[in-house]
């Protein structure tokens, strides 16, 4: 028995009408879009226009000139006679340090705080509620600003606070100890990670073939030689010093150590603690949005609470947790250009300092612009591919 294949009905003919749905849909997109770039054009013909009357020259030139601007808080080398190309550099590389360590750090507070809003004890759940309203209900500005006051009142230096050996804390910042960072160090950090990506690869070999035969093969000979050995055989090799260099008090500042700012960690900690009462909620919604039977289930077999929520609960959880997690993230890192309200030097002041000296306000505006908009399009593409890869798959 044959089955014929239905016949396609043949494709009307265009008409230059805008009665037909086809010709009125195409017309109306083109018009928009030449609406679009009319708009666009004529505001860049007026900026043009604007600033040779004020004899403001366009362009990046400019950032080959000598910048003339103290950077405080720097961790690459900077002196006020480098170029503005280099100062910027600096904006990136300060900004960059807020965004990701507060990523990293709101992460681990949000996800703790969001446990323990579930937790049994209710003394305990309702300390993370008190936590979670408080800071979710006032302005991320104002937050920032009581951390900073409160870093302007702590003492002196001479009476800073020492709470371990080693870290003191004043209206200086935040002194700790440090490890000078050489060469070889560096290349023996990267041995680390190095060693740590090939034995997550391994591990999760030894359990794919754990699945098919049954058979535990243990992990921890491939963690001490990768994770252990390498670095240790590295270091050794290049002669890497480990030696930690303690802070010291000399005069009215401390020498040595690694010196957090008080303008750097008051936004810090207002960034942090203010991301994180969101994904502590995000956090608690995804716990709560999987089934109550997997745990039930779980107990029922007699395992521990701590188990069931690592290897059962939280795995099915960040399917619903990733998506609004990163919108936080994004967030975070365009909130941390409040920093110039406390005169930390991230990108955002440095261009306005640039603007203020050079006039060339449109050139600084679109750098700003361009820093922020990569950094965001780069988390978004990361998460993008982790939501992806812990997608479910349909079969």
């Amino acid at each position: 028995m044959t089955t014929s294949t239905p016949k396609r009905p043949p494709a009307r003919p265009w008409r230059l009408s805008l009665s037909d749905p086809r010709v009125a849909g195409l017309f109306w997109q083109i018009l928009v879009v030449a609406i679009a770039v009319a708009v666009v054009a004529w505001l860049w013909s007026n900026a043009v226009h604007n600033l040779s009357v004020r004899r403001i020259s366009t362009g990046f030139a400019f950032l080959g000139r000598e910048a003339g601007m103290p950077i405080a808080d720097s961790w690459i080398d900077y002196t006020p006679k480098n170029t503005y190309l280099r100062a910027f550099i600096v904006g990136v590389v300060n900004t960059l340090r807020v965004a990701v360590i507060g990523i990293v750090l709101a992460t681990v507070i949000g996800t703790l705080v969001g446990i323990a809003r579930l937790s049994s004890n209710w003394l305990l759940a309702r300390l993370a509620a008190v936590y979670v309203e408080v800071l979710r209900d006032l302005p991320l500005l104002l937050q920032l600003l009581f951390w900073y006051v409160l870093m302007q009142g702590l003492p002196a230096a001479r009476q800073a606070w020492k709470p371990v050996d080693g870290v003191y804390l004043s209206n200086r910042g935040l002194v700790l100890p440090s490890v000078p960072l050489h060469e070889a160090n560096g290349w023996t950090l990267v041995a680390l990670v190095v060693g740590v990506i090939v034995f997550i690869i391994v591990r999760r070999r030894l359990i794919a073939q754990q699945m098919l035969d049954g058979k535990a093969r243990p992990a921890w000979p491939y963690a001490l030689g990768l994770i252990i050995a390498l670095p240790a055989l590295v270091s050794w090799l290049l002669g890497a010093s480990w030696s930690v260099m303690l802070p010291e008090l000399r005069g009215f500042n401390f020498v040595g150590g690694l010196t957090l700012a008080p303008e750097y960690f008051a936004l810090l900690i207002a960034l942090v603690t203010y991301t994180s009462a969101f994904i502590a909620e995000i956090v608690r919604s995804g716990i709560q949005a999987v089934p109550r039977g997997q745990s039930d289930a779980a107990k029922a077999l007699g395992l521990k609470r701590s188990f069931v929520l690592q290897h059962i609960v939280l795995p099915q959880a960040l399917r619903v947790i990733i998506p609004p997690m990163t919108s936080q993230y994004l967030n975070l890192t365009k909130n941390s250009s409040l920093a110039v309200a406390v005169g930390y030097q991230d990108i955002v002041s440095i261009a306005n300092t640039t603007l203020n000296q050079t006039g060339q306000a449109i050139e600084s505006i679109a750098l700003i612009m361009m820093v922020f908009l990569t950094i965001s399009l780069g988390i978004s593409l990361f998460m993008n591919w982790y939501n992806a890869r812990i997608a479910l798959v349909e079969r």
